[in-house]
Order: C-alpha cells, then sequence, then structure tokens
C-alpha cells in the first residue's frame, strides 16, 4: 500500500472527513450546483422547534438519554433490558461487558431498515413491533437463546463459529420472516453476519484467538488505550475492526471503505477527494457502545465527534419539513439505489442539517453542547421527530418521504 493510499483510508475513517465532505457538498447546495436538492434555512427553527417538542414529548424533564441501540430494547415498556441484566448477574464484571458489546454488535449490523410490511411479536410481553425496535428485541431474544454463540454452554456470546454456522432459515426464523411477513434485505443481513464471523479470527489481537468475539475489544481497547476512549477514536478502531465485513463497494488499495460513496461533483484534487463517508452503521456502533464500555469501567469522551447518522429519518424529517427541498418529481416518486448521486446528496445534506439542528435546539434550551450533545439530539430528538412527522403526514405506511431500494446492509 502507497503512503497516498494510506493517508487516504486514514482520513475516511475519521468522523471530521464525514463533516468535512458533506459541508462541501452543502456549499455546492447552497450554490445552486446540486442535481437533486436546494436548502431552505429559513425552515431551521421551525424544524428545531419541532424538535424540541417532540422531545417534550417523550423526556418532559430534558433527561435524554444517548441514542443508541439500547434504547430499543425496552420498546412498548417492557424492561427486557432487566431480563439481561439478570442473566448476566453471576458474570464478572468485564466478561458481562464482553457479553452486551457482543450483543449491541450484532443488533446494530441487523438494524438496516426493516421496510413498512415486517412486524415482530414478541409473544413474552404480548407486543408486535415493526422497524428498529422490533429488530432489536428479535436479536436480543435470539442472544439470550445463544443463537450466534458456538457453545451451548455459553448462549451469552458472539462468537466466529456461531456466527459462520448461521443459516438463512435460522435468521428468518430468529426475525419471523415469512411470505406474509416480508423483511427487506435478509440475504445482506445474513450476508453481513457471515463475514462478520469470517473477520474475527483475522484480527486475533483484537478478537482473541481461542474464541474470536467482538466483545473481546474490551480487552484491546483497555490494553491500547487505558481507561478512556475519545469517540472519534472509537469509531476509527470499529470501521478498522470491522472494515472486511462490508459488501464489495468502494476500495483503496483492495481495501473496503464501506458505507463510502462517489461523488464526482466534488473536485477531483488527491486520491480519494471525490469520496463522501457516512458510515451510518458504523457511527450507530460507537453511539451503542459507550454504555457497554462505561460498564466496564471505561469512559468515552469528546461525543460531539460523531456526526448525526445519514438514515432516512433524519433525513426524512428535513424533507418533510421543507428544510431539504427536491427539485424534481423524481426525487420522491421513485425507488433509489444508496449509490445514486440523489440519495448521496440527501444523506449529506442531512448530516450538516443535523449539526445545525443541534446548534437550534441547544440555544432554545440554553444548553451547551457538553450538556446536550449531539448523541442526545438524536434520540430526543430528530429521530424520533422523523418517525412523528412521517407518520402524520403518510398515516398508512409511516415510511420516509424518499424510498430506498435497501440491501439490509446501509439503512
Amino acid at each position: 500500500m502507497t503512503p497516498e493510499s494510506q493517508t487516504a483510508i486514514a482520513y475516511l475513517r475519521q468522523p471530521q472527513a464525514i463533516r468535512d465532505r458533506c459541508q462541501q457538498l452543502f456549499e455546492l447546495c447552497q450554490a445552486g450546483q446540486l442535481e437533486h436538492f436546494t436548502c431552505d434555512l429559513s425552515q431551521l427553527a421551525r424544524v428545531a422547534n419541532y424538535v424540541v417538542e417532540t422531545t417534550q414529548q417523550l423526556y418532559p424533564d430534558f433527561d435524554v438519554p444517548f441514542h443508541s441501540r439500547w434504547r430499543h430494547f425496552d420498546a412498548g415498556g417492557t424492561p427486557r433490558r432487566q431480563q439481561l441484566d439478570t442473566d448476566l448477574a453471576n458474570f464478572s464484571r468485564p466478561a458481562a461487558a464482553r457479553s452486551r458489546l457482543d450483543l449491541a454488535i450484532v443488533s446494530v449490523l441487523l438494524d438496516a431498515g426493516a421496510g413498512p410490511q415486517w412486524r415482530y411479536h414478541d409473544h413474552a410481553a404480548d407486543q408486535v413491533l415493526g422497524r428498529s425496535e422490533g429488530l432489536a428485541i428479535a436479536s436480543l431474544h435470539a442472544f439470550r437463546r445463544g443463537v450466534f454463540s458456538s457453545n451451548p454452554a455459553q448462549p451469552y456470546q458472539v462468537d466466529a463459529a456461531g456466527l459462520e454456522a448461521l443459516t438463512e432459515p435460522t435468521l428468518a426464523d430468529v426475525l419471523q420472516v415469512s411470505t406474509a411477513n416480508p423483511l427487506v434485505g435478509l440475504p445482506g443481513r445474513l450476508t453481513l453476519l457471515h463475514q462478520l464471523g469470517h473477520a474475527l479470527p483475522s484480527h486475533p489481537s483484537r478478537f482473541g484467538s481461542d474464541c474470536p468475539r467482538p466483545g473481546n475489544l474490551l480487552d484491546y481497547w483497555q490494553s491500547t488505550y487505558g481507561s478512556t476512549l475519545d469517540a472519534g477514536q472509537l469509531l476509527t478502531e470499529v470501521l478498522t475492526s470491522f472494515g472486511d465485513i462490508w459488501p464489495g463497494r468502494v476500495a483503496i488499495a483492495h481495501t473496503n471503505l464501506g458505507d463510502v460513496w462517489a461523488r464526482p461533483a466534488l473536485p477531483d484534487l488527491s486520491l480519494g477527494s471525490q469520496l463522501v463517508p457516512f458510515h451510518k452503521l458504523s457511527q450507530r456502533l460507537p453511539y451503542s457502545l459507550v454504555e457497554p464500555l462505561q460498564s466496564a469501567g471505561l469512559t468515552v469522551t469528546h461525543l460531539n465527534a460523531l456526526t448525526g447518522l445519514a438514515e432516512y429519518r433524519n433525513g426524512g424529517l428535513c424533507v418533510d419539513l421543507g428544510l431539504l427541498l427536491p427539485k424534481h418529481d423524481a426525487v420522491t416518486r421513485d425507488a433509489h439505489l444508496p449509490s445514486s448521486p440523489l440519495v448521496v446528496e440527501w444523506r449529506a445534506l442531512t448530516v450538516v442539517m443535523l449539526d445545525l439542528i443541534g446548534d437550534r435546539v441547544r440555544q432554545q434550551l440554553n444548553k451547551s453542547p457538553e450538556e446536550l450533545p449531539l448523541i442526545k439530539i438524536l434520540e430526543g430528538g430528530t429521530w424520533a421527530a422523523g418517525r412523528r412527522i412521517a407518520k402524520h403526514l403518510r398515516p398508512d405506511s409511516g415510511a420516509p418521504p424518499i424510498t430506498l431500494q435497501s440491501d439490509g446492509t446501509v439503512f
């Protein structure tokens, strides 16, 4: 690998690269040079008001938790996390943290868009849930049953052999998929888990050699960073550790870059300068790993280094409330691939808008970035507001305003 390639890859694995490239597309938008969107910043106050109102409905005292996978496990008011805590009560503190890391990682990787038809019936709670909450609870139940473990005596783990042995019928059963209950991107999700299973033994220093598992990153990070880990560095670590698992997309020097997309409208100044990174699921991982790491005694600092998530709820909020304006009917009429210039524009502008919305929300609430980091604004917050406005405008489906052709590995 050449020094130029190393430099480009290292840069694209930093959260600052996401902000930099998205800002470049925003500046093109402001100059009227994007193909598919314009931006009306006069709507920022309206959007911020809607986010504050939504947050107040969900968290009247504005004591907002982090935006992470852990919120979804207790959907419907059922204390499933408490049940997991009981399961792990006799584990040592590090062992319990490794199990929580295993669960968070596999659950986030399964959390691409489920589509409007799929539902999960939690028989124990007699609740039916769709989308992210349904996928979360399905993965939690599967984890507690040992579906991702190769050792029946150690069900509360995700290991390489267990993932590689996973079949599509088993995953379909876990997710209650049928012809009457279709899930978008089931084969893609299975491939992602298989790729994770293949990748774990390839990095014994990170994942261990005797029983490679994601949760062993706890030991690697403790030995490398001690008790404090910067959030930006955590994202780089996640991208380095799991870079091998993503389906073949854009690569530099045979290194798969993951959720990174070409946008030729950007200036071709150096290797990778026309690439736009988003790392949606990969950023969802650091957000969802903060609490398991805290349970092991680690502190994650500089959470505002991470960006807002470029996904359809946050992006849908911006479109539905008129902050982002489609330039033509095909934007909302047709279905679009993640690689399409239209989706790349939409996601990039969403990242920039989330920073601007966050600033406005803090101004309204008289909060500092430390008091109300973006990870809480997303939870309170923009994600919930995006779902709320979608349900209001499209009550039959609650779908986002833009239709995506998902393979189960991006959104």
